[in-house]
């Protein structure tokens, strides 16, 4: 559920004229509609029956059960909505105030570390599997891009692995990408110590795993789909381990410009 005081449902309640079970302007096909597209919520879901179950009452209901990541998205479309209504007028600081509580409950994504998810590598695949990959994020259903992060994830081991002169076989799986990264990171002692190698070891086991959550419980192919709460632990385990290794990767990056930096002095 989410967190939202008391003085910030009063706050949101005015701006979003719910007086008398109302939410703005909308109907019950036009609101079912918003939510929809914002969160992938069907509002009329019976999780969402509050009191009269009239409008305003049901969008009470979905800032109680959602988590602070669907009600701020949810809050911040309704603001950007809000705009455009011809009745908008001067609403003072209760705008700014809003979108402050907006920002605020957006921060707690189900994700964490998503931002290492780039699209800054070097095939336009990257940039359409990130941006479908973040939108299913902004609706809280991860399960619904498990087979996205996958893809990502082999052909982000993939550019590594030929950075490092590591041969690259169109079907070679994740898991021996990366046990192949890992011994390289070894060889090449960009690895400190035992424990960080025995974890990414064992994200070797972790990767194969996640081969079969691919290609059996995901949308990759006509599966059912894993549940919420594994696919959202699935998704922060294997974000963290890409989150390591981006990070580094930035490091070896800055310590051999570095040491080229200092060759060169010496030089001169």
């Amino acid at each position: 559920m989410s967190d939202l005081s008391f003085i910030e449902k009063v706050k949101l309640e005015k701006l979003f004229d719910m007086g008398g079970g109302y939410v703005l302007n909308f109907s019950n096909r036009t609101f079912a509609e918003f939510v929809a597209e914002s969160t992938g919520k069907n509002i009329y879901d019976s999780k969402y029956d509050y009191a009269s179950g009239s409008k305003a009452n049901r969008l009470r209901a979905f800032w109680t059960e959602e988590p602070n990541h669907a009600v701020g998205k949810l809050i911040s479309d309704l603001l950007e909505y809000t705009r455009q209504l011809p009745a908008y007028g001067d609403q003072g600081t209760l705008y700014e105030d809003c979108i402050r509580i907006a920002d605020r409950l957006k921060q707690g994504s189900p994700v964490q570390d998503l931002d290492v998810i780039t699209p800054d590598l070097p095939e336009r695949d990257f940039e359409i599997l990130v941006k479908s990959m973040k939108e299913a994020i902004d609706k809280n259903a991860p399960e619904s891009a498990l087979d996205r992060l996958h893809t990502f994830v082999i052909k982000y081991m993939r550019v590594l692995c030929e950075k490092y002169g590591i041969t690259v076989e169109r079907d070679k799986p994740l898991h021996s990408l990366m046990g192949e990264y890992v011994k390289c990171l070894k060889r090449r002692g960009l690895i400190e110590s035992q424990m960080t190698e025995r974890i990414l070891k064992s994200s070797v086991s972790v990767m194969e795993a996640f081969n079969e959550v691919r290609n059996e419980q995901s949308l990759a192919h006509d599966n059912p789909v894993l549940n919420y709460s594994e696919s959202l632990l699935i998704f922060n385990h294997v974000v963290s381990t890409i989150r390591f290794v981006v990070a580094l990767e930035g490091t070896a990056s800055r310590s051999k410009t570095g040491t080229a930096k200092g060759s060169l002095a010496m030089v001169n």
